[in-house]
């Protein structure tokens, strides 16, 4: 028996007051509303109803239990109800999580931000700089930094993170500036703690390099860690946005650059698509946007790279009316590229941007006349 079914056709059959009627609201058999009244009777043992050919009167025993009923299919629909809103607009609560510098910097302003477009979410932000289980720990959405190990979660890439080695200018004035990952064995490395030996990763020509190294200071958290480089104490290895602020400051100098292994990526992850509730999708949509816009924010400038910046796009401005005068509409978009990467926007203003001038054809026919009479 589909007791939940018998419910609803007691409740029916006590509203309309026939058994016929029952049926007509239930949209079902008047032979199938029998069967369920009866079945349900035995089930608790006890008449619901006193039964005549015209009608149906409810007993002692039916009203009480009429009651329950109908205070059962109430909480049942209210549920519903609230389940289908939790659908359609963002309510609840949502637990996040997210690297601890990282997500002080660049998620709590975000999430700050939906918070304020959607009122009815609250939201518990958890930061650890350790890889947790979501469905273990009961976590709505994650965001990651690094290659992802479990392949039962979604991710959406928001961008991606370079691992950038750095020292202070008064270090490297002192102790010399590394020229290969290898360097680094001669040098004071300030470390990330952890039991046993540490190596940091480069890349050299292509393949990987491995590099053992050992200081005076070792530290669990990434804030002393820079503190300690800018300090002028050794060399680090960061992502990216751990030290922007002191690189942007001339307080760190990114140092081995070209030997940087890939940037890691950054992905927003949950652990099911099919069925996320309407605030942990609007989460992720406005996180995804959030995040590509904040980008710049953690990617290091060193100083004078911005004036620098500044310059080229000066001489883009400088040149762009020039194309736009000269050039067809058909390739002026596509050269301008060429243009604005060609190293001729550097160089005087009366040296030749372009390929040598071609000779005129007269003058080259003559000079060829005259080696045949020399020759004669």
């Amino acid at each position: 028996m589909d007791k939940l079914r018998a419910i609803q056709s007691f409740v029916a059959i006590a509203d309309a007051g026939t058994l016929t009627q029952a049926a007509r609201v239930l949209g079902s058999s008047l032979p199938a509303v029998v069967r369920l009244l009866a079945a349900l009777e035995q089930e608790l043992g006890a008449r619901l109803f006193h039964r005549t050919t015209r009608s149906v009167t409810l007993t002692d025993a039916g009203r009480r239990y009429l009651e329950r009923c109908r205070e059962l299919l109430g909480s049942l629909a209210d549920a519903e109800a609230e389940l289908n809103a939790e659908q359609t607009e963002p309510r609840g609560k949502l637990i996040v999580t997210a690297p601890v510098l990282f997500g002080q910097r660049h998620v709590a302003a975000g999430i700050t931000r939906f918070v304020q477009r959607y009122p009815k979410v609250s939201v518990d932000v958890l930061l650890f700089d350790r890889i947790i289980n979501l469905v273990e720990e009961g976590i709505d959405v994650g965001i990651r930094i690094g290659v992802l190990d479990d392949s039962s979660l979604v991710a959406q890439h928001v961008g991606d993170m370079r691992r950038v080695a750095v020292a202070a200018p008064s270090y490297l004035e002192s102790h010399g500036v590394p020229r290969h990952p290898s360097d680094l064995a001669h040098h004071d490395c300030i470390r990330f703690w952890r039991p046993g030996s540490i190596t940091w990763s480069f890349i050299d020509g292509g393949k990987s390099v491995n590099v053992a190294v050992d200081g005076t200071l070792s530290i669990n958290q990434s804030a002393a860690v820079a503190e300690a480089c800018a300090a002028g104490l050794g060399i680090g290895l960061f992502f990216a946005y751990q030290v922007a602020p002191f690189i942007s400051s001339g307080a760190l100098r990114i140092i081995l650059a070209e030997y940087e292994i890939p940037p890691r990526p950054i992905h927003i992850v949950y652990p099911e698509a099919r069925l996320l509730p309407a605030r942990a999708r609007a989460f992720i949509d406005f996180m995804k946007i959030y995040l590509r816009e904040e980008r710049a924010a953690w990617q290091p400038v060193e100083p004078g790279q911005e004036a620098a910046d500044e310059g080229e796009a000066a001489a883009v401005s400088a040149v762009l009316p020039v194309l736009e005068r000269e050039e067809p509409t058909s390739v002026r978009r596509r050269d301008l590229t060429l243009e604005v990467r060609a190293p001729e926007l550097g160089s005087a203003p009366d040296e030749p941007s372009g390929p040598a001038p071609r000779r005129p054809r007269a003058k080259k026919a003559a000079k060829k006349a005259a080696r045949k009479k020399k020759r004669t």
